[in-house]
């Protein structure tokens, strides 16, 4: 693998936010979820479960409530009383609406997609019109006493159930009066002097209503006669998520003790025709409260207050040994939060509300292989550089000689010059920026740091020229196909000529600097770029896609290279189908040109072009020279694939000048510590 001396960096206190909701389009196979500081995240899961999209928090937005309509359309609701639509184009919220009931705790839309309804705190009831391009306010149902706090559509789109206190209430939608009235039971006698909360109600086409409440009961209730079918206790705590299978044929439930509880409708006797709701499957991977759960064809989706995404699949469903049959957890984001600045060895790392500039540590010591060094220079936090306004950073960079800074929100483009006199720092904004920089998806400096390149919420890139007293646009790049797709990635020769960028079109395409025009696109392959990079001697291509693969593409001959076709058909070797989290970073290594390093979340891998493929059948040879071969037989071993697994999870790789290797981690164990206590358990012989 190489020699390097590490720089292993655990200062970047990034901590994700707790999500909030969740909604899963069986149209479009995507997830939208909506986390605890106001961002939408949208994962395809035809595409490997690639976090696809996001959209910036705000300050001012919190959301309990998110639904699609139809295959591109996102809503959601929240605390604040508004209801956004997203532009999933721009990645921004194309309008709010006002629901003029207070803050609005839950949203329902009915299956034909013309209504929307909104639970409000002042007890009400708004239906609203779905139209082409917006929402319109229809009519309020009747007021009831207390917020309402879960809202269900009957599928012929008649009825809706509406939990609040201590009560269900089912409406005819036509005359908007209250037609059913159902008390919920409080639960064991301690608990009677308290409000039991009907967190949520799913209202099947049988006419019977699933709800999960604070007494920790799931319950089934007759809609026409407002009677109790069923009780399950499946907690002391609060159920706070339900969902119901596209068939209606499984429930599953999430509890505040971190659990998620399935219910199938099976017989309960072989041969039996009658069939009930059996409690089937206990999941326990969450440690806080679980606040959201939805069901595809293969999997029970979940989510809450531990941050982590969780897709466990249901095995009766999927083959075995599949990319299917993973238990999949995702914590962190499908991009790097982290930029480098290799020449003066700094670190920015991008939070939500600021940015913070590191200075790495060093060492005087010279020490043997794996050994920790001790460290003479202890690493320097030189900046700390908060937004402006209430929008959420989306992305930021450094330029390599660490003299500018630049950074977007979804309203402005903030860029910044800095001046390092050894111990003294001093940052100046650049006042007068190009008119065509609203907002950025994306940036980028170029290797000598003349240049930024600006992915605009157009699809297109604008170049940049900077200079100490002014900066001026020089061109504006537009994809050749006309695509309105925006770009999450972007990548520029070391020498100057070349830029390179991926749209969420699977849409890759070079652009010629020295002549400002379109050089060529490479082609299109079914599978969203999650990391790519230009080799800084032969002007190659990198490119890391959503579902593991890898090509190399020549840009001056305009066709991939023949070691990327060998890679595609030799491959790598099976252990690289272990990968389960996409590939986020590509770089090279200066003191070896041939060797190509790249990381995902838990591990990073060295490729060796100059060295022969892997046998996908031989045995795996991690090392470089294996200890235990003898001195003949260990060239044979030789490989061009080797992977290190020590440092996790990695939210960065990079390769600095005198074979320095900086690694950013994020223990588990101190996201963990930042956590709320959990809910009170008792534990085995305590």
């Amino acid at each position: 693998m190489g020699e390097f001396k590490v720089h292993r960096v655990r200062f970047f206190d990034f901590m994700p936010s707790g999500i909030r909701c969740m909604a899963f389009n069986s149209k479009a196979d995507r997830l939208a979820l909506a986390r605890l500081n106001g961002s939408v995240e949208i994962f395809n899961f035809s595409n490997n479960y690639f976090q696809e999209k996001v959209i910036p928090g705000s300050d001012s937005r919190s959301i309990e409530a998110i639904c699609w309509v139809g295959c591109d359309r996102l809503f959601t609701a929240g605390l604040n009383g508004e209801v956004v639509e997203y532009d999933l184009e721009r990645l921004c919220p194309k309008y709010t609406l006002d629901a003029f009931g207070g803050p609005i705790w839950t949203a329902a839309c009915n299956s034909a997609e013309t209504h929307f309804a909104f639970g409000c705190e002042d007890g009400s009831v708004k239906l609203f019109e779905i139209l082409p391009d917006k929402i319109q306010f229809e009519r309020n149902l009747d007021r009831q006493k207390g917020r309402i706090l879960s809202l269900s559509w009957h599928k012929t789109g008649t009825l809706i159930a509406a939990g609040s206190l201590d009560v269900i209430r089912v409406f005819d939608v036509k005359s908007g009066h209250s037609v059913q009235r159902i008390l919920v039971d409080r639960g064991p006698a301690g608990t009677r002097n308290k409000d039991c909360v009907v967190w949520n109600v799913a209202f099947l086409s049988d006419y019977t209503i699933v709800s999960g409440d604070s007494a920790g009961k799931v319950q089934l209730w007759d809609a026409n006669k407002g009677t109790l079918i069923k009780t399950h206790l499946v907690s002391k705590w609060d159920v706070l998520s339900l969902s119901v299978s596209e068939n209606e044929d499984s429930i599953v439930a999430g509890t505040s003790e971190g659990t998620v509880i399935q219910f199938q409708l099976l017989s309960p006797t072989i041969g039996d025709a009658e069939t009930q709701w059996i409690r089937t499957r206990t999941f326990k991977h969450h440690t806080h409260d679980v606040r959201a759960v939805t069901e595809t064809k293969t999997s029970v989706v979940s989510g809450g207050l531990d941050t982590q995404l969780v897709i466990c699949p249901l095995m009766d469903k999927v083959e075995v040994k599949s990319s299917e049959s993973v238990l999949r957890k995702v914590i962190f984001p499908h991009r790097s939060l982290v930029s480098c600045a290799k020449k003066p060895s700094l670190l920015l790392f991008q939070f939500p509300d600021q940015l913070e500039l590191w200075r790495l540590g060093g060492t005087d010591t010279v020490g043997k292989p794996g050994e920790s060094l001790p460290v003479t220079r202890k690493p320097e936090k030189l900046l700390q550089l908060k937004r402006k306004g209430d929008d959420h950073i989306c992305c930021s960079t450094i330029s390599e000689c660490g003299h500018w800074i630049a950074y977007s929100t979804v309203s402005s483009i903030r860029l910044y010059q800095l001046q390092c006199d050894n111990n003294n720092i001093s940052i100046s904004k650049v006042s007068k920026l190009p008119k065509v920089l609203r907002s950025a998806h994306q940036l980028q400096f170029s290797a000598d740091s003349s240049k930024l390149f600006v992915a605009s919420e157009q699809a297109t890139i604008h170049v940049i020229s900077l200079s100490r007293s002014e900066c001026k646009h020089v061109h504006t790049f537009k994809p050749k196909s006309g695509s309105s797709a925006p770009v999450h990635l972007l990548a520029a020769s070391a020498d100057g000529q070349w830029l390179t960028s991926a749209n969420r079109h699977c849409e890759i395409n070079v652009y010629n600097l020295k002549k400002l025009k379109h050089h060529c696109m490479v082609p299109v392959y079914n599978s969203l770029p999650s990391a790519m990079a230009i080799h800084p001697e032969t002007n190659n291509l990198l490119m890391a896609h959503a579902d593991q693969q890898v090509f190399e593409f020549s840009i001056v001959d305009k066709q991939y290279t023949d070691w990327s076709r060998k890679l595609q058909k030799e491959g790598l070797h099976r252990c690289r189908s272990k990968w389960h989290t996409p590939i986020t970073h590509i770089t090279f290594n200066p003191s070896a040109p041939s060797q190509v390093m790249l990381h995902d979340t838990h591990m990073f891998c060295i490729i060796d072009q100059s060295l022969p493929l892997v046998d996908l059948k031989a045995q795996f040879y991690s090392r470089l020279t294996p200890k235990d071969m003898s001195e003949t037989d260990r060239p044979s071993k030789n490989n061009a694939f080797k992977m290190c697994k020590k440092y996790q999870p990695l939210l960065h790789v990079n390769l600095l000048e005198d074979d320095w290797l900086v690694v950013v981690e994020r223990p588990l164990i101190d996201i963990h510590s930042q956590l709320p206590a959990p809910v009170r358990q008792k534990k085995f012989g305590t």
